[in-house]
């Protein structure tokens, strides 16, 4: 039996999550410094997201701030995906 690894790519989790079309788009965004892990500006694709890191990025007209709740296996439906993250407050300092 295979175990879970802790961690995924970040350019693969923003793919599965949903939040780009396509993985190159999100691994695009993350090269041209436009997500932070954890507050922390990065310019690597492959940078590993664990459980309870804390992502930032633009989407649309807002700022994104998730929290990252699993890592998933797939990109799955709309519904599969939305049980990855939970949106945080940015002025509440969740």
């Amino acid at each position: 039996m295979a175990e879970t690894p802790d961690y995924i790519r970040l350019d693969k989790w923003l793919w599965q999550a949903r939040f780009f079309k396509t993985r190159s788009l999100s691994a695009e965004r993350v090269t041209k410094g436009k997500v932070r892990l954890n507050g922390t500006k990065t310019l690597k694709p492959g940078q590993r997201v664990r459980v309870t890191d804390v992502l930032t990025f633009p989407q649309g007209n807002e700022i994104r701030v998730v929290r990252v709740l699993s890592l998933g296996d797939r990109r799955g439906p709309a519904s599969e995906a939305q049980q990855l993250y939970v949106d945080v407050d940015p002025a509440s300092g969740d």
